[in-house]
This record gives C-alpha cells, structure tokens and sequence, in this order.
C-alpha cells in the first residue's frame, strides 16, 4: 500500500483509501515544482521515473534529473529511480539512468527483471547499503531459487554481444520509421522515446488505434490521457518485424481518422450536432466535441492507465 501511495492516478489510489500519508507530488520535468515540495529534514525520498510510461512516454531532461538530485541531496532525501518499466535495456542502455548520466541513490525494479516471472528488487548505493542491516526487511518470496535463475539468465540474456546495439537499433528504426510515416497524417502529433519504449502522441483518444491494430495481431497500449499510443515491443523484436509494425500503426490510425471524419460528415449531413452525437467506431464509445473525438468515460479497457 506504500508504494500505492506514491502514484498521483486517483483511478488507482480512491478503491484503497486510506493509504500511507505524508506524500506529496510536483510537477514532472520542472525543477522550481520539486524544490517546493522538497523540505530538509521533512522529505525522506524523491520517487521518479527517468522515462515515464504510464504518464505518456517521455524522457525527461538532462539537467532536470542533474538538478533534481542537487536538490534531494542538499535536503538530505534520497533520490529514488522507478525503473520498472525502462530499466534492463528497454531504453538501449542495460539502466534508463545511463542515458543521462545521473545516477540515484535508490532504483526500483520489477516486471523484466525476471521474464514474465513475478519478482521485484531495489538497488542501491552503498552510503544506502550501509545503513541497512540484516533483518531490517524482508519478503515472503525474495530470494527464491527458481525465480533468481530466472533472473541471472534475464541478465545474461540483456548484457551478451549484439543486444543492446541491436535494442538501440531496432528503436531508432521504430522511432524514425514512424515519424516518417505518420508525417502529415490527420490527429498525429508527435513520436517521442528512448530505445524500444515509444510513445506517438495524438490529439484524440488513442483507443480506437489500439482495438484496430489488436484486429491486425499487433498488440499496443495507451498512455497519458488515452490520447497516446505506447509502443514497447519485445527487446529481441527484429528489424522486419518493425517494419511491419510501423506499417500497420499507419494504416490503422489513418483508418481511424478516416471513420472519424465520415461519422462527423454523416452527423452534419443528418442534422445532428457532432456535440452529442454517440456511434460504434471500431468496439469504442466515441463521442464527439467539435472538432475532437473523445473516447466515453464509460467505455472499458480502452482508457488511459
């Protein structure tokens, strides 16, 4: 429930309350939001993602993260890294830290760590290490056998020759690749990333994108508002495969903003005001605001998370 504490979505948090007091949040990327939150002799930890994902895919700035540990430092609060979702090589570096060179006190890791098996573990400096002593924490299922194997084969897998050249490789080509094709079409914003975590940022709900592209075997994911596409495909994707992905993410967001244009034509051409007009596009709830597509509250798994 600690942990739960820290995430600032009330979608997660509200089923739970209560939950651990004492946390508060600044803004991402911006240095004068933190150092306000950050109290000396108040604030213990610093908890960021160097690369958010579930926030909507973006990388943050050197010289925030150089500042940010400044600031932690100075306060005496620990600078914890959440790397969960971009550390062991999904940014193109064994740690997402390495891209910009700041190295945390604390980093958090889960999910990849030990492919698929479930299994979480903290890494530290040693001025952290040395203040902790055996029998200060524990767990029912750390250190368990089959799951560490598990993870020392993950490791080995990441660190061997070729593999992080061919994740930085295989994400220049996504990120290149779908900036070139998505250039010009309707509701594309931007692509942004690092290594094979890729976000393509659009100005309508992303939804109706992730349930086409599933119809076409490729399966994709929201982020941010639900208004982005978050790519992270599997680290040993290859290059044909990329390339079919970006085939088909362009096919599919063009044939959404297509269907989206003929529903607002058709609804004109009726007599209904796009402002409460209600279809089916693609499985998804849409409704129409103006000139904007919003995906209905109510409509399930096709939210932001």
């Amino acid at each position: 429930m600690g942990a739960l504490a820290l995430t600032a979505n009330n979608k997660y948090k509200d089923p739970f309350v209560p939950l651990m007091p004492g946390v508060v949040t600044a803004e991402y990327g911006d240095i004068e939001s933190a150092r306000k939150a950050i109290k000396k002799g108040v604030t213990a930890a610093v908890f960021i993602e160097p690369v958010q994902g579930e926030g909507g895919v973006y990388p943050a700035q050197t010289q925030f993260l150089s500042e940010l540990k400044q600031v932690c430092e100075e306060a005496g609060a620990l600078l914890v890294f959440d790397e969960v979702q971009c550390g062991l090589g999904r940014t193109g570096t064994l740690w997402g830290y390495e891209q910009f060179g700041v190295e945390p006190h604390m980093m958090t890791l889960a999910k990849p760590l030990a492919g698929g098996l479930p299994i979480g573990a903290v890494l530290m400096s040693q001025q952290v290490a040395d203040a902790i002593q055996p029998g200060d924490h524990g767990s029912t299922f750390a250190g368990g056998p089959l799951v560490t194997h598990a993870a020392v084969a993950v490791v080995d897998q990441v660190m061997g020759d070729g593999f992080l050249e061919n994740v930085k490789g295989r994400g220049t080509q996504l990120r290149e690749g779908l900036s070139e094709a998505l250039s010009g079409v309707p509701h594309v914003v931007e692509v942004r990333g690092s290594g094979l975590m890729v976000g393509i940022q659009l100005d309508c709900p992303a939804g109706p994108v992730v349930g086409a592209a599933r119809d076409k075997g490729l399966l994709i994911l929201t982020a941010g508002a639900g208004d982005v596409i978050r790519l992270l495909p599997p680290l040993i994707v290859s290059e044909e495969e990329v390339t079919s992905a970006i085939n088909t993410i362009k096919e599919v967001i063009a044939q959404a903003s297509r269907e989206a244009t003929n529903f607002v034509n058709n609804s004109f051409k009726s007599g209904l005001s796009p402002k409460l007009g209600l279809d089916h596009l693609d499985g998804s709830v849409l409704m129409l605001m103006g000139n904007r597509v919003d995906q209905a509250e109510s409509q399930v798994g096709l939210g932001s998370e």
